[in-house]
């Protein structure tokens, strides 16, 4: 059996797109061509296509992708580096899944700081006010570095003190408080 792309894109679902950038990543082998220049695939193709599909959607990354096809073709050495990988993916996943339930907690403050009604909405100054907070200033420069939790408690108890509207009294412990400008996603506590 062998298809065009867009066969190939539709029966996997995905784009074009995406199959032609895993060509270009050396994931995909280069198809053979049609006399009118048509990449056609055959089943192989396909299943490897499925192969990258599966681990796309479980959150492997390119090079991951690649050294798990390159095993694949070469099953040479012990495969419990592959179980190690898993275990790395969940990790990720259990960081990012605080560091969202942290920007929660810090969108559900940012929403308590308005009442609604006339003369200025609480949201928008929140927003705006932490620009002098010094817990802003030091929240950011924890940005990138593992913060423990007792810092930033400390850094809340300044920023309650201060008054800064963004402070985190009544956070749970280990959520830090939004900082001026866009929100960004707070560093996993552990």
């Amino acid at each position: 059996m062998k298809v065009k792309i867009g066969e190939l894109a539709r029966m996997a679902g995905c784009q074009v797109v995406t199959i032609r950038y895993y060509e270009k990543e050396g994931l995909l082998p280069a198809p053979e061509r049609s006399a009118g220049g048509y990449r056609l695939y055959d089943e192989t193709q396909a299943e490897r296509l499925r192969f990258i599909r599966h681990c796309r959607v479980h959150g492997m990354s390119l090079g991951e992708i690649r050294s798990l096809l390159a095993y694949q073709e070469n099953p040479v050495a012990d495969c419990g580096w592959i179980g190690a990988l898993v275990q790395r993916r969940i990790e990720a996943v259990d960081r990012q899944i605080a560091e969202l339930k942290a920007l929660r907690g810090r969108l559900e403050r940012l929403g308590r700081t308005c009442a609604g009604g006339a003369g200025g909405c609480g949201i928008l100054k929140s927003l705006g006010a932490s620009d002098g907070c010094p817990f802003c200033r030091r929240l950011d420069g924890l940005e990138g570095k593992d913060a423990d939790m007792p810092k930033l408690a400390e850094l809340a108890d300044l920023a309650g003190s201060y008054g800064c509207p963004c402070g985190s009294a009544g956070a749970e412990a280990g959520e830090a408080a939004p900082g001026p400008g866009p929100a960004k996603p707070a560093r996993s506590v552990r």
